[in-house]
């Protein structure tokens, strides 16, 4: 009987040791979990991902599956699998990822060091250089979130993404003596090759969207051929039939064949530590007297369909960015218009899409001052340009036409879609801001509004906006009010269109309502405005305008015509 109670003691106490024991590795496979890992007593070896980069890019299945003892002490490894019917919230949603872009980088870095001075007087070379660093990490933020993203995707090391600041210094128009072009320094063969289209109009080699995707299709295809990343970028910069043969070369000697044995011209013996130098620097950039500043960790920009062409400029003022600005994410077109083959899209700050799209929808204006013309047979310049009214100097200018050619072959031409004069620059139809010096006008700060776009609206500068209304900073609030210089010249002209205009230009019947009695506006209507333009001028509904001034659905407005614009308080 004591015997029996005995082996009924021992079987509860390992019946108990076992429960808290799988008590205790479920606690740690949550909390492990919860961080992104989870806890297996079955890991195979650990690999260094600097020796072999190629287990990031081999298909799940040739990974190692092997198991280990079930006596091994626990590991951590990263999380592959959990069910979904035990926790149904997915995985991403858990991830802490950092807030800044470069920590984001650092993570996934994972090329080796190379043993190479050049590395060193590379880095030295940067150190000198704060201004052209800060230049072009400024103008890589643009891009770089998309292209982290890319990469990630491909499991590549995230050096890539430093590529372009060795290529073009994240310049989107570089143009290289070997005739590359865009960030990522493509040559007209490979970029063909590569589905790049080159036109007239646009060149795919400068277009951030397909130069990325085309440029890492090219390294995965470098790194599947050479079975490492400095044999592949070397190959990005040299060719791969030029390092294929130094390869041949050198095993025909019997000397090694890694990156540093291989015989190669200057330019591409320096291109991997011109990279490892950069890595470096990004890396711990105190380190080297540098500063990065932080890129958030998040889209930068988003894409647009249009469905037709329109004008650089009337694009960039529809999403109401700097030209300048417009151009640095849209650098494909290479004519002032937007046009491509099939449908042309636009990349736009993430937070100007929703303004173009608005902006386009209640735009009644032409958008578009250019359109394309193929030359008949026979047909000559100078008959080309008479026939669209424009100087032959001007339209050779713009179609890149030098030297005395009097024909052209086969050739897709720009010319003005009207016969107005010479061809009209890029914002004659655009209505523009007076400037801003006279009567005060109340402006009712709306959702979406900065100082920037709320001064260009008026024509005047974000610093005279703050100064008038002793702004120290640039934030505002919704429904706050801030005091506008108009014209006096601008009123004078009103007066004097009031008093002379046509029968056909005469004021609009304002309808009979509530707000005709209140405090009011009378508002000229210029050439170029638009109900919607002139709504959003004053900060009122358009339905309210059109009510006010039974303006007809058609929206029809001429020029002398005269509105009432009721105060909101009225």
């Amino acid at each position: 009987m004591r015997m029996r109670s005995r082996a009924v003691f021992f079987l509860l106490c390992l019946i108990i040791g076992a429960s808290q024991s799988s008590i205790a590795v479920a606690e740690d496979n949550y909390a492990a979990f919860t961080s992104g890992f989870t806890f297996t007593q079955n890991e195979p070896e650990k690999q260094d991902k600097q020796e072999e980069p190629s287990k990031l890019n081999k298909p799940d299945e040739q990974r190692s599956t092997s198991l280990e003892p079930a006596e091994r002490q626990l590991s951590l490894r990263p999380a592959e699998k959990i069910s979904s019917d035990i926790l149904p919230l997915k995985l991403e949603s858990l991830k802490n990822d950092p807030k800044d872009l470069w920590e984001r980088i650092r993570s996934g870095f994972q090329l080796a060091e190379l043993n190479s001075t050049l590395v060193q007087e590379h880095e030295a070379w940067y150190a000198n250089r704060p201004d052209y660093v800060q230049r072009t990490m400024e103008r890589s933020q643009r891009y770089l979130f998309h292209i982290v993203e890319e990469v990630e995707k491909r499991g590549m090391p995230t050096e890539i993404a430093l590529l372009p600041i060795i290529e073009s210094a994240y310049n989107p128009k570089a143009y290289s003596t070997s005739h590359a072009s865009g960030i990522w320094q493509f040559i007209p063969s490979t970029g063909k090759h590569f589905g790049l289209d080159q036109n007239l109009l646009y060149d795919g080699r400068r277009d951030i969207l397909a130069a990325t995707d085309a440029a890492l299709d090219y390294l995965q295809k470098l790194y599947n051929m050479f079975g490492n990343w400095e044999l592949a970028l070397a190959a990005y910069n040299w060719g791969e039939g030029s390092v294929g043969r130094a390869i041949a070369k050198n095993q025909a000697n019997g000397e090694p064949t890694d990156y540093l044995s291989l015989r190669m011209p200057p330019e591409t013996r320096n291109y991997v530590p011109k990279l490892i130098a950069v890595k470096n620097i990004v890396m711990n950039p105190a380190a080297y007297g540098l500063a990065l500043n932080s890129i958030p960790n998040s889209p930068y920009f988003a894409s647009v369909k249009l469905e037709q062409h329109m004008d650089v400029a009337v694009a960039a003022r529809l999403a109401e960015v700097p030209l300048d600005e417009f151009v640095a994410l849209n650098p494909a077109y290479n004519k002032p218009l937007v046009a491509g083959i099939g449908k042309p899209t636009l990349l736009l700050p993430v937070d100007k899409v929703n303004s173009f799209s608005l902006n386009l929808e209640n735009n009644e204006r032409p958008l578009s001052s250019w359109q394309t013309y193929t030359p008949r047979r026979g047909e000559t310049l100078a008959s080309i340009a008479k026939r669209f009214d424009i100087s032959l100097a001007r339209l050779k200018e713009i179609n890149a036409i030098s030297g005395r050619n009097k024909h052209v072959a086969a050739q897709t031409l720009l010319v003005p879609v009207t016969k107005s004069g010479n061809a009209p620059t890029l914002l004659a139809h655009i209505p523009q801001p007076e400037p801003a010096t006279g009567r005060n006008v109340t402006h009712i700060v709306a959702r979406g509004d900065t100082i920037l776009n709320i001064a260009k609206r008026y024509g005047m500068s974000a610093a005279e906006l703050k100064s008038h209304n002793g702004l120290k900073s640039n934030n505002l609030a919704r429904g706050q009010k801030l005091t506008i210089l108009t014209s006096n010249k601008q009123h004078m002209e009103k007066t004097k269109v009031a008093r002379n205009q046509p029968e056909a230009a005469k004021a609009l019947k304002v309808a009979k309502n509530s707000a005709a009695k209140g405090k009011h506006t009378r508002y000229v209507v210029k050439r170029g405005d638009t109900v919607f333009s002139i709504a959003r001028r004053f900060d009122v509904a358009v339905n309210d305008l059109q009510r006010w001034n039974n303006i007809p659905a058609s929206n029809n407005l001429r020029p002398g015509n005269i509105l009432r614009v009721y105060d909101r308080e009225s």
